[in-house]
């Protein structure tokens, strides 16, 4: 009876070994394995928001930093909140600016040294709210730092929104599209109609030669590795770590209207398959 338990053992783990989408480096950066390009997802991380309060395994609150994006990020309780499977990222008006001298507070949340990947299929159920000067987004930025400083190991913008528009905007940044000004070749965005007053599955499809993104599960737009230009056009061949964050203010999305103030990015869960 022992030996057959441990024949099944062993069977059952050479099948587990045979089926594995993806191989895990550093404990914690899923890199997809050879030639799944054509196979069936398989979920291989998730977060579904259910627990009292932000996994810390998972999830690291983003300090503020001086980047556009970052010059309101706190992470401070203030600016999150977690109820009924949800994950409320707060940008709001600073209650008490007489520590902290900014006018704006923001929440933001990424999985940097903790959760990376290395192509495959993320999936973000989120639902935006809409204020003057806001600017939710969702984008990835790589954990391993193989080419160099920014830009040159790229940006993957899967989703960002301007105050109050009905359209979502995808984006590719890199060393060839911000510092050789290659834009249109090939085009380095898109955008998409939205639902504005409900969830959202906002997402991308990412492989080897290509970054398909996708929208309520249809696809929207394509950035496609080229052949014969400069290498610097596709540094996404590395791990990527994920970021969440409700932004306000800036050059692109302009003034913040304190009066529409606070405004949530409400997340329901992610997901991320390979």
């Amino acid at each position: 009876m022992k030996r057959t338990t441990w024949l099944l053992a062993a069977v059952l783990i050479v099948a587990g070994c045979k089926t594995a989408t993806y191989t895990v480096k550093d404990r914690y950066m899923y890199v997809q394995k050879n030639g799944r390009e054509q196979k069936k997802w398989q979920l291989v991380w998730q977060e579904e928001f259910n627990g009292p309060s932000l996994d810390t395994a998972k999830w690291t609150r983003i300090q503020p930093n001086k980047a556009d994006w970052g010059r309101h990020m706190t992470d401070k309780g203030i600016c999150y909140d977690m109820s009924g499977g949800l994950l409320y990222l707060k940008g709001m008006v600073n209650p008490d600016t007489s520590v902290d001298k900014r006018p704006f507070l923001t929440g933001g949340i990424w999985s940097k040294g903790k959760f990376a990947f290395q192509y495959g299929m993320v999936e973000i159920r989120a639902k935006l709210e809409c204020a003057q000067g806001a600017w939710p987004a969702m984008w990835m930025l790589a954990e391993t730092d193989k080419y160099g400083g920014y830009p040159k190991n790229g940006e993957i913008d899967i989703m960002e929104h301007l105050n109050y528009d009905s359209i979502i905007y995808q984006t590719i940044h890199s060393y060839y599209t911000l510092t050789l000004k290659k834009k249109d070749v090939p085009p380095h965005h898109g955008t998409a109609p939205f639902k504005r007053d409900d969830f959202n599955v906002f997402g991308l499809k990412w492989y080897p030669d290509k970054i398909v993104y996708v929208l309520n599960g249809k696809e929207t737009f394509t950035y496609p590795r080229l052949k014969n230009v400069d290498p610097s056009q596709w540094p996404f061949d590395q791990p990527f770590y994920l970021l969440i964050d409700q932004q306000l203010g800036g050059s692109w999305v302009g003034k913040v209207d304190p009066e529409t103030l606070p405004v949530n990015m409400i997340v329901d869960w992610v997901r991320v398959y390979q």
